[in-house]
């Protein structure tokens, strides 16, 4: 038995019955294949159509967003990041590059390349990397050891390649690598040998000093940690000192590399150029 209907009779300023059907149609709402005024009052009525001013982003919510899309992605949450992403598209009024930009940021399934790089490791299976660096040169190696490492807030993938590094300057670390996980092009099984060794290593003596004595946390790679005196010595193990001097930097004065003298150095070089940039003067003998 067909429903009973109601009838409403409207009165409406010219033009109003035209913008109507625009919303019905916009919406979808249809009879046959004309928008239909009844059917989209029916929505409204039924709390199945928003009213009111459209919900947007402004410019400052926009730019708060884009942050939490990347802390997401860098920490490896990328369904979270695409339901943000979709959020900004929807609602931000973006501009077309940030649009595409968006899309892309989320477009390599990183989650996808950490699943194979997990598979590798676990087999103990040597493979070929294809890879895209920090400059957008395309690169190749083949990896036969890796480890996945979380550092500053991202996945990278820590592996000792075939291919030496001829930039280097450390001989036992020539063959390290590291790789982030969104910039792989594609993994490929490589026929080889699987290192036992693990990566390539150094050890670096560090002082801690002041503050740092007993605010100091424990580090996974350190192979001896103790006080003495008023200077907490650690030895670590590093495998790659570009995070080591990052580190190092963080603490200040707090902290010294003591030796291997590469590293020393290496540090010595990071805080001339440092100097140099900032007009400081520098006497030669401080950094003999």
């Amino acid at each position: 038995m067909p429903r009973k209907k109601e009838t409403l009779t409207l009165s409406i300023p010219p033009g109003t019955k035209e913008q109507l059907e625009g919303v019905a149609r916009r919406l979808n709402i249809l009879w046959g294949n004309s928008p239909s005024i009844s059917g989209l009052l029916v929505a409204i009525a039924q709390g199945q159509v928003e009213t009111g001013k459209p919900f947007t982003l402004n410019p400052s919510q926009v730019h708060a967003l884009q942050q939490v899309i990347k802390a997401l992605v860098d920490s490896g949450q990328m369904a979270e990041a695409k339901t943000v992403v979709e959020l900004l598209l929807a609602k931000g009024k973006l501009e077309s590059p940030l649009r595409k930009a968006l899309v892309r940021q989320i477009s390599h399934d990183t989650e996808a390349w950490r699943r194979v790089v997990d598979l590798y490791i676990e087999n103990q299976q040597p493979f070929h990397l294809m890879y895209t660096n920090s400059q957008g040169e395309d690169e190749e190696f083949n990896v036969q050891y890796g480890q996945i490492h979380f550092r500053e807030r991202r996945f990278y993938l820590e592996a000792w390649c075939e291919e030496g590094n001829p930039s280097e300057q450390i001989p036992e670390l020539q063959h390290n690598r590291c790789f982030r996980l969104d910039r792989i092009v594609t993994l490929l099984e490589y026929n080889g040998t699987w290192r036992k060794e693990g990566l390539g290593y150094i050890k670096v003596q560090l002082h801690f000093k002041g503050e740092m004595v007993k605010a100091y946390e424990p580090k996974e790679d350190d192979l001896e940690n103790e006080v003495i005196g008023d200077i907490r010595q650690v030895v670590r193990k590093v495998t790659n000192p570009f995070w080591l001097v990052r580190e190092v930097f963080h603490y200040g004065n707090n902290c010294e590399i003591v030796a291997p003298e590469s590293v020393r150095n290496l540090f010595k070089d990071k805080l001339r150029t440092m100097c140099q940039q900032y007009d400081l003067p520098i006497e030669k003998e401080n950094f003999n």
